[in-house]
């Protein structure tokens, strides 16, 4: 294996509620159902009275996906989205992110009445083999310029690997 080789790292898929309740529930139930992992509620980090939120209320849902699990609901969601990804949705990290806008667009689900229609964003995190130095506890240190994924190294590898069109 190349060092230089781009992998993924993880895949957060991430839904926001907005607000308590059924409706959270219900986000919840579809991320579980989706994923087969455990979804964690998200807090809100300020205070909006506009939306009554106060600082620590639950506002929406999230799971983590690493390893082979990951790849395969990468590549369903990307399907979902018509393979398409805007170029304004990759950072310059290389990382990016898309919204799947009715989950019943997502291959293998069928419509549920009790969650109704939701949608749900998936952001991808890229590395590289040897990017753990930079976030382990003993004998940290910092990833050279070369070793850090680009922009244009991201777009080419979503190109190449899951045949993507960029606008």
């Amino acid at each position: 294996m190349n060092m230089q080789e781009i992998l993924v790292e993880k895949v957060t898929l991430n839904i926001g509620a907005g607000e308590g309740g059924q409706k959270l529930e219900n986000a919840k139930l579809l991320l579980e159902r989706l994923s087969g992992r455990k979804a964690i509620k998200t807090l809100s980090k300020t205070r909006n009275p506009v939306f009554h939120i106060k600082k620590g209320d639950p506002i929406g849902v999230k799971v983590t996906l690493r390893g082979k699990l990951a790849e395969d609901i990468l590549k369903k969601s990307l399907k979902a989205a018509e393979n398409k990804i805007s170029k304004k949705s990759i950072d310059k990290f290389g990382n990016f992110s898309f919204g799947v806008k009715e989950y019943i667009d997502y291959p293998g689900i069928k419509y549920d009445p009790t969650i109704g229609i939701i949608g749900f964003d998936v952001c991808v995190t890229l590395k590289r083999k040897g990017t753990r130095i930079e976030k382990r506890r003993i004998k940290q240190t910092k990833i050279g310029k070369k070793h850090k994924i680009k922009k244009e190294e991201s777009i080419n590898f979503i190109k190449e690997k899951y045949n993507i069109n960029i606008e």
